[in-house]
């Protein structure tokens, strides 16, 4: 269940028998032949699924996040860091507010990690908040995953290339990994990715995706739990 398919009465009566909820954050930038919303979509359609098998309801997604090395790509939205600081724990505050006590924060993009610092200054302030932060990519099931199939994860390649997020021709075959000197503007990174891609295989059976969806599932179930 999403808050947008609830009212207020809605989420009332579930706070009475429950304290647990997803929110998923994501960007929206850049991802090769991938949709733009790529980090949301597929932290949204785990969150879902996990809605589905839990009953924990989903937060409205946060569809902007930290990109300002993609500007340069037409379609990335960037927002400054501290706005997306500001925005994350102006959510927290207000979800804790009516009774929200077990949080999990589905990431799907990794420019939004300098978040966990604010979200540890509030956990130090509100110490019956808990909170399990999930960024899919980086899970050991998921990289058990890609060792198991000899397949390196990166930007915008075959690990998110999920049906969902398909909206044009993939390529076939792989790209070269490019050389990349350090920090660099989002011009130069332009000129150094050229379609965006960081490298790899373009994509994979779909086959692999859902062992890859299935593994970041259960990872979802098991922090569900709060053991």
């Amino acid at each position: 269940m999403r808050f947008d398919e609830l009212n207020w009465f809605d989420i009332e009566k579930y706070l009475a028998v429950d304290n647990r909820l997803m929110l998923v954050i994501g960007a929206c930038e850049q991802h090769g032949y991938l949709s733009l919303l790529t980090d949301v979509k597929i932290p949204l359609a785990i969150a879902d699924a996990a809605s589905k098998l839990s009953g924990v309801i989903v937060a409205p997604e946060v569809n902007f996040g930290i990109s300002p090395y993609f500007l340069a790509y037409p379609g990335t939205i960037s927002l400054r860091v501290q706005t997306m600081l500001d925005i994350i724990e102006d959510i927290l505050r207000s979800i804790y507010n009516q009774g929200f006590r077990r949080i999990i924060i589905l990431n799907g993009h990794g420019g939004n990690d300098g978040i966990r610092g604010r979200i540890y200054e509030l956990a130090n302030e509100l110490d019956d908040l808990a909170i399990r932060w999930y960024a899919w990519w980086q899970s050991p099931s998921i990289e058990e995953i890609a060792i198991r199939y000899d397949l390196r994860p990166s930007h915008a390649n075959w690990l998110e290339a999920f049906p969902f997020t398909r909206v044009s021709e993939i390529p076939d075959g792989k790209k070269t990994h490019p050389k990349v000197p350090g920090l660099v503007g989002s011009a130069e990174a332009r000129a150094i990715y050229g379609d965006g891609v960081f490298g790899g295989a373009y994509s994979v059976d779909d086959n692999i995706m859902e062992e890859i969806f299935q593994a970041a599932l259960g990872d979802v179930q098991n922090l569900l739990r709060f053991e």
